[in-house]
């Protein structure tokens, strides 16, 4: 028996229309019963779809208005104490309060409830929320949407599949919030939970629960991986069939472990994994099904079709039932191609969105069955690869030869932190505790509307160009008039930081809707890197003399760096991701020169997704880094010591990577650690980070103003673990989701806290 099925499906609608819904409920503009219309109307399309491609399950449980793991703070009944629920408001109230933060009713509007953290799933560029544990959560079952959403399914007739994370995976998840406790031994508390939700979902006539514990491709600690064998005991004996779900990364010393756990089925990521599915095949019990990941649920190109089914057939041989699955959740990729209609046809025929990904796994379902029905898409697939391997468009000799001729040290500074920091000193003579943004600022609908009127042909460049002058000019003299130390130029002319930078480098393809979501309704379409990279021309240093030429004040020019690039994009898998990361490095380089020729002193390569590109397992990782920040390195080290160069990080765990991140040799690094209360920033004080850094002292993805007072808190517990002589104050992140209003209001208090921590210093 071959089956067909997914881990998950994207959420957000081939149009987006989740995010726009969303936003709409955010700004009051409609109320909770139209949001949950879209939701059931979105749900109802994607199940649709999972039929008609003929697969075994309908997949329930992957939706989420905001993200999955806050689903589950909910469904098992642990919402954080903090937020003072008392547990009769609306649960999406609840839900958004949790994702977003707010100001209490009856208070300071600029008090109340921070959002959860907000953190990388895995390797990925989706932001989770991370659950809060103290030693006294409690769990149970209070919610009823995940059973209202089994109902809308069991109306389209056909099987349904639950995913739920795994209790393990879950707690692992989380932080613990209080000292001298592990959130493991929360376990037994949490497991009665899941074992009545198991029963429950057996009563509701569920064919199947997918619990997906991708922790096993981690290197877990004893404890965590002891725990598992009685957890399942447990679990397996509820009375329904468990398809445990691993992915992102292989199993390795954890395979057997998975194997001898006593659920129905395993799930194994063959695509990273691919060395694994035959040992997974032999070892896994005759009587269980074995689900292997054989498409990518990670990338756009179409599937090896050929490659794929070699792979199968020995699998096939020794087992009784397989089920063929994307690798992990299709939320990573985009909705269809369907509405690709100005993509380069020879480049949209080696593409494979969501949609088409269903049609692949039908076709290796076919094939394997021996239904000549799958003959014409082996053909195409077997067209579009030959066309893949040998188009010209896709290796450029110029590239590959400067590459091959870098001198030894072109990743290298000319000189030290500590000289070059007495130069730039001396060049900028900024005050302690200098205040600064981290690049963008709102992008207005006096914004959106020009650009999107040039796109369209109705708006001449030259129309455009004044367009997007008088908004940097704007954001110059609202940062002058907030008494900011270095400016940027608010970055209007974006569309996004790295789909802007893609669209003027060769070697990367654009698509109209394949948007992804990030987390909550911010969505990103990454370009596709499909060739070797180059820079044609200068990409940013017109928009930056122009904001330097409205003040004395230093502007930072503004760039995405090479890891980050690569990272964002689709990335193509013909060579090694390293040579392809050391392309753009060198694209970005020029730009870099360029930029400081033209006068720009300090320039920032932002480098978000540093951490986030770090390989699972750690055996990996050493490789990843050494290439990573060299990367890194030949983007930034062709300048002058008085040229200063910063970098950006934020929502992901730093403290494993410190000596790799000082390794990049950045003058000035910023980071996110409001939401961690500055937590992320213990580890650079012990670690003794050298040079000058930036933890961020406010959340920009919540609609609420700090206070002064709440700022200087901040900047104080800086100060403890950070000399005030390396100390930046700035914000967590971008400011281009928020309004101007709110932007002015959080950077005005924002200054004044720095100017208050200023005169606390000893040497004020």
């Amino acid at each position: 028996m071959i089956l067909t099925h997914i881990l998950g499906f994207p959420r957000i609608g081939p149009r987006r229309e989740l995010k726009f819904a969303l936003e709409k409920y955010w700004r009051g503009e409609i109320g909770a019963d139209e949001l949950e219309a879209v939701g059931r109307q979105l749900r109802a399309q994607h199940w649709a779809l999972q039929k008609e491609a003929g697969l075994a399950f309908l997949t329930v449980g992957d939706f989420a208005y905001y993200d999955h793991v806050a689903n589950h703070l909910q469904w098992l009944g642990c919402e954080p104490a903090r937020f003072g629920f008392r547990g009769d408001e609306p649960e999406l109230d609840r839900y958004f309060i949790m994702a977003r933060g707010l100001a209490r009713d009856g208070e300071d509007p600029q008090a109340g409830r921070p959002a959860l953290e907000m953190t990388k799933w895995f390797d990925t560029n989706y932001h989770y929320l991370v659950p809060e544990f103290l030693p006294e959560t409690e769990f149970a079952l209070r919610s009823e949407r995940l059973f209202r959403e089994i109902e809308e399914a069991r109306a389209l007739g056909h099987p349904i599949k639950v995913v739920l994370l795994g209790p393990l995976t879950f707690l692992w998840l989380g932080k613990e919030k209080a000292p001298g406790f592990s959130r493991l031994e929360l376990l037994e508390r949490l497991l009665p939970v899941y074992e009545a939700l198991l029963a429950r979902l057996r009563d509701e006539g569920v064919a199947w629960v997918q619990l997906d514990e991708p922790i096993l491709g981690l290197d877990l600690s004893p404890e965590w991986r002891v725990a598992f064998a009685p957890a399942y005991r447990r679990l397996g004996a509820a009375g329904i069939p468990i398809l445990l779900a691993t992915y992102f990364s292989p199993l390795m010393e954890n395979l057997e472990l998975a194997c001898e756990l006593p659920v129905a089925g395993l799930h194994i990521d063959a695509v990273r994994a691919r060395e694994e599915a035959l040992p997974a095949a032999e070892r896994l019990p005759s009587e269980r099904v074995l689900s292997l990941g054989i498409v990518d649920g990670r990338n756009v190109w179409r599937t090896d079709l050929e490659a794929a089914l070699a792979l199968l057939r020995p699998v096939l041989a020794r087992r009784k039932e397989l089920w063929l699955a994307p690798s992990a959740s299709l939320l990573h990729v985009p909705y269809s191609l369907e509405k690709e209609t100005q993509l380069d046809p020879e480049l949209r025929s080696w593409l494979a969105f969501a949609q088409e990904k269903l049609g692949e796994l039908k076709t290796l379902q076919q094939a394997l069955l021996g239904d000549p029905a799958a003959e014409p898409a082996l053909a195409e697939a077997r067209r579009a690869l030959a066309s893949r391997q040998t188009s010209p468009r896709v290796h450029n000799p110029a590239v590959a030869e400067r590459l091959k001729n870098l001198p030894p040290d072109a990743d290298r500074r000319r000189s030290p932190f500590q000289v070059r920091r007495a130069l730039q000193r001396a060049r900028f003579d900024l005050p302690l505790l200098p205040t600064t943004t981290i690049g963008s600022f709102p992008q207005t609908p006096g914004i959106r509307a020009p650009r999107a009127a040039y796109k369209r042909g109705k708006l001449s460049w030259e129309e455009y160009e004044a367009a997007m002058k008088r908004e940097i000019a704007h954001a110059i003299a609202v940062q002058e008039e907030l008494g900011l130390d270095v400016l940027v130029h608010g970055e209007a002319e974006r569309n996004d930081m790295v789909e802007y930078f893609a669209e003027q480098l060769e070697g990367f393809c654009f698509t109209e809707n394949g948007w992804v979501q990030s987390y909550g309704s911010r969505c990103v379409k990454p370009p596709i890197v499909y060739g070797d990279v180059a820079r044609p021309r200068p990409m940013t240093v017109s928009w930056a003399t122009y904001a330097q030429s409205l003040t004395q004040k230093p502007v930072k020019g503004m760039l995405t760096g090479p890891v980050t690039l690569l990272q964002w994009s689709f990335v193509r898998d013909d060579q090694p991701r390293f040579l392809t990361a050391y392309q753009i490095a060198l694209a970005i380089r020029d730009e870099v020169q360029d930029l400081e020729r033209a006068g720009i002193g300090i320039i920032q390569i932002d480098e978000p997704a540093l951490r986030e590109g770090l390989p699972l397992r750690r055996a990996q990782q050493e490789e990843y880094l050494e290439w990573a920040t060299r990367a890194f390195r030949l983007a930034a080290s062709g300048v002058a010591d008085e040229t200063q160069i910063h970098t950006h990080m934020c929502y992901s765990e730093f403290n494993d990577i410190l000596p790799q991140i000082a390794a990049m040799d950045a003058d000035v690094i910023t980071i996110e650690a409001s939401r961690s209360d500055m937590e992320l920033l213990a580890g650079f004080g012990k670690f003794r980070y050298p040079n000058e850094i930036g933890p961020g002292v406010y959340d920009v993805h919540s609609p609420r103003v700090p206070s002064v007072e709440e700022i200087v808190r901040l900047i104080q517990k800086a100060l403890a673990v950070i000399p005030a002589e390396n100390l930046w104050v700035n914000p967590d992140c971008g400011l281009k989701t928020r309004g101007w209003p709110e932007t002015q209001a959080a950077l005005r208090n924002m200054v004044e806290a720095a100017h208050q921590a200023r005169s606390l210093l000893p040497s004020a």
